[in-house]
């Protein structure tokens, strides 16, 4: 049985980050783990990629449902599991 399988029958799921393609992060849905002035759930509002289309994604813009208040950050800050969780939880 695998770390992860005993894991899963304790009941203690292990937080793995998510594997992500910049390309389809548009509109996808964030949580906060620690949420601040009650912005919890965040959407993907824009992928921001520099002027030539050839160019990796580095940046994305992330909006707060609750008070529609954005900010731009480079996209691997959603890997970090101790921060975010991908979907509404």
């Amino acid at each position: 049985m695998s770390s992860q399988e005993r894991d899963n029958a304790a009941g203690t799921k292990s937080r793995r980050s998510p594997r992500l393609n910049p390309r389809k992060l548009l509109l996808t849905k964030w949580t906060a783990v620690d949420p601040r002035r009650k912005e919890k759930h965040f959407i993907v509002t824009k992928v921001i990629q520099h002027d030539a289309p050839e160019t990796a994604i580095q940046l994305i813009e992330l909006e707060a449902v609750y008070s529609r208040r954005s900010w731009i950050l480079p996209w691997r800050e959603l890997t970090d599991c101790a921060r975010w969780l991908q979907g509404w939880k």
